[in-house]
């Protein structure tokens, strides 16, 4: 009886690791849902997900996609990453691909949507105020429109009798979504941006079917009668990723980093400062370096600009070549750290990458700027900056000694470039001095004209 058991158990394994081979052999369609505005979250969902889709062996990628567009940059980049992709990438719109969800459609190998559903508006826009930005935008996403319909390829057709070739989606319906003077007969005149419905998109031959649902899509068309279907669910820590890389975000990040370094450098020894620019940093080149875009050497380029700037003040105080070196470095790593380049290459790399990186470094350090304007002025008044600076209240106290004032008049030696500020050699002791005029070289004899704020002035001597 006890063999009978045995061999029952042996005979349960076998069958149920014969169903799980079965089931295991079932082609795979993996799912990720575009379900809201284009953007950072989209872009990691779509990286992420096409990888997994690689890990599995899945034998398509089906993108479920209801947007009304979003932003330009990340629409390109997934866009690129669906054109360069190893398995199909098919696309079904539920209800909306506007915009920037145009351009992630059109870059599908086959679009399927539903009876409802429409496509097209890829018109660029100013963020904040929604009104049609410059041409030289426009003429960009016209030529990026063409360009992936026209990655599709051509295909030979019988047109009276003659085998011609045309495109599979032709060029100038992508362009007319964008550009209101390309006239396609019987759908937009020279007034209009092109928004075409399942039907009119069928026509045109830029839907491949109309469906209602996910499966209908993968059994009407795809052909999977019996299929695996796997949707990729982004976790917390994607969702953290992609708001962290957001163009406000970063360029906010950008601002708290410059400035924590100008009050830790106003006020050194604080902490509080360096805790928030380190905490900036941080949070800057993390998601850049986990997603690919950040390289070792640029996170090493902005610590050597860190470095060179602290050099420059503390050991030769000024403003000379440390200064400026870091100052580069520290920008350069800010930039590059959110293009795609490797190892300094930036072959493939589009204009508007590098145009939006540059841009939102200038808007971070013009807020940094603005916020270091501000809490300048706060120092010392009610609120939270109230104790960083001494009260005005100090009568009968002296903090510092005042036996430098009694060098008024004295001749000494800059024993440092003062441009303007920097260090002189007086009556064997070394002082931190201004220079009143123009610059001073180090070895140049100077004249003490004055004693304030616990600093001289000096003029080079005549």
């Amino acid at each position: 009886m006890k063999k009978f058991y045995i061999v029952s158990f042996l005979l349960m394994l076998l069958a149920g690791s014969e169903l799980r081979a079965q089931e295991d052999a079932r082609p795979l369609i993996y799912q990720i849902n575009i379900k809201e505005n284009i953007g950072s979250n989209t872009w990691v969902f779509l990286q992420n997900g096409l990888h997994d889709a690689l890990v599995k062996e899945a034998d398509a990628v089906l993108l479920h996609m209801n947007t009304y567009g979003g932003g330009v940059l990340e629409a390109d980049s997934m866009r690129t990453a669906i054109l360069n992709a190893p398995i199909p990438v098919y696309v079904f719109v539920d209800n909306n691909a506007a915009s920037a969800g145009a351009l992630v459609s059109i870059a599908c190998d086959s679009i399927f949507m539903r009876g409802s559903a429409s496509i097209g508006a890829a018109t660029v826009v100013e963020g904040g105020t929604g009104e049609m930005a410059p041409d030289k935008y426009q003429s960009y996403m016209r030529a990026t429109m063409r360009a992936t319909a026209e990655s599709h390829g051509k295909e030979k057709i019988v047109v009276n009798g003659d085998t011609v070739e045309q495109w599979k989606r032709d060029p100038m319906v992508a362009e007319a979504m964008v550009d209101e003077r390309v006239v396609i007969p019987g759908y937009a005149d020279s007034t209009q941006i092109l928004t075409l419905t399942a039907t009119e998109a069928m026509e045109l031959e830029y839907c491949d079917g109309i469906a209602e649902s996910v499966h209908e899509v993968i059994v009407t068309y795809l052909g999977y009668s019996d299929y695996r279907l796997e949707t990729y669910n982004p976790s917390f820590y994607d969702k953290i990723k992609g708001f962290l890389m957001s163009s406000v975000l970063q360029a906010f990040l950008i601002m708290f980093i410059i400035g924590g370094i100008y009050f830790e450098l106003q006020s050194p020894g604080v902490g509080f400062p360096t805790a928030v620019a380190i905490t900036a940093a941080l949070l800057y080149f993390t998601p850049l370096y986990l997603t690919g875009y950040a390289q070792n050497w640029e996170v090493l380029l902005f610590v050597l600009g860190l470095i060179f700037i602290v050099f420059e003040i503390f050991v030769v105080p000024g403003f000379g070549i440390p200064g400026i070196l870091g100052i580069i470095c520290v920008l350069a790593a800010l930039v590059l750290a959110m293009i795609g380049n490797v190892r300094f290459n930036f072959e493939g790399v589009p204009m508007r990458e590098a145009f939006k990186a540059v841009m939102t470094v200038l808007g971070g350090m013009g807020m940094g700027l603005v916020l270091i304007i501000y809490l300048s002025s706060r120092i010392g008044k009610r609120g939270f900056l109230r104790h960083v600076a001494l009260n005005t209240d100090q009568e009968g106290f002296v903090s510092v000694s005042m036996e430098p004032l009694t060098l008024v008049g004295m001749t000494g030696v800059a024993s440092t470039d003062l441009r303007p500020s920097g260090k002189v050699y007086m009556e064997g002791e070394f002082y931190d001095a201004n220079s009143l005029k123009g610059f001073v070289d180090k070895g140049d004899e100077v004249v003490v004209i004055r004693y304030e704020n616990f600093q001289l002035y000096v003029r080079k001597k005549e």
